[in-house]
């Protein structure tokens, strides 16, 4: 499959950084620093337009390097890109530490997950199956 992507940013193109990785790193496209302050939310830019085939999403996700060491993480995740969505992608990152973070141009912020996708067509119904589990949730099924 290939997906047709714009480049605007002066970064490289999203790659995947092992021979065997789900998500290929996104990076921002800044102008200049930003600092998120703790429990501060913004939407950052990548640069990047992406044109994906009929029934495939584009699924951003956070890195887990930048939730573990700084605290950082994709609010909405994971965010989903439509295939008829042709905008810039923006990925909006949270700072859940309590310290400032500083974000640089070209800084890998979230990755990317290409997947298949059905649009099922829905029944209303008044009675589902039953099933062992019913409706535990939440935690149900590690309760003895």
């Amino acid at each position: 499959m290939k997906v047709k992507i714009i480049n605007t940013s002066s970064n490289p193109l999203p790659r995947y950084e092992s021979r065997q990785a789900a998500g290929m790193d996104i990076r921002c496209s800044l102008n200049e620093p930003v600092t998120l302050q703790p429990l501060e939310r913004r939407l950052f830019p990548t640069g990047l337009y992406i044109e994906l085939p009929e029934g495939y999403e584009a699924q951003i996700r956070p890195r887990s390097g930048l939730a573990l060491k700084k605290g950082l993480t994709v609010l909405n995740t994971p965010g989903t890109i439509d295939s008829d969505y042709r905008g810039e992608v923006g990925v909006i990152l949270i700072n859940l530490s309590q310290e400032a973070v500083t974000i640089e141009n070209g800084e890998r912020i979230c990755q990317m997950v290409i997947a298949r996708h059905e649009q099922p067509e829905l029944e209303e119904v008044q009675v589902l199956e039953e099933t062992e589990r019913g409706a535990g949730g939440f935690g149900h099924s590690g309760v003895k």
